[in-house]
């Protein structure tokens, strides 16, 4: 991690320890088929009300193109974060490149069916 300013309009940002939680579960997700990468994907599954939850990098140069995101997760009511590191979410969604957002779908029979839940509950405290 490097420890350059991180954009204010980046929240709510992840602390350390939330922010490995979440890259966990998004290599998790990878596994089981239940991630989108990228903003045009997170931008659908949002659209389509498939999105569990959205993790957007707090690095992406300009913000300016995820922030349309926030904005559509809080009309959908689906809890969002950013994480610090676009190379960091790019190895944990399973792919060589910088990932500056992902989501996180849902699938009713998943054995990450608790984990999304308990995630989903320390990002909306995030929130508050």
């Amino acid at each position: 991690m490097t420890g350059e300013a991180v954009n204010p309009k980046a929240y709510p940002l992840a602390d350390a320890q939330l922010t490995i939680t979440i890259l966990d579960l998004v290599q998790q997700a990878a596994n089981y088929k239940q991630l989108k990468k990228g903003a045009n994907e997170a931008t659908k599954t949002l659209n389509r009300g498939i999105s569990e939850f959205v993790v957007m990098a707090a690095d992406a140069e300009p913000l300016e193109i995820i922030l349309h995101l926030p904005l559509l997760a809080e009309d959908k009511n689906v809890p969002y974060v950013f994480v610090p590191s676009k190379q960091a979410l790019g190895r944990a969604t399973g792919v060589t490149r910088p990932v500056i957002a992902c989501s996180v779908t849902s699938n009713e029979g998943s054995q990450l069916r608790s984990q999304i839940q308990q995630l989903k509950d320390a990002i909306e405290k995030l929130l508050i």
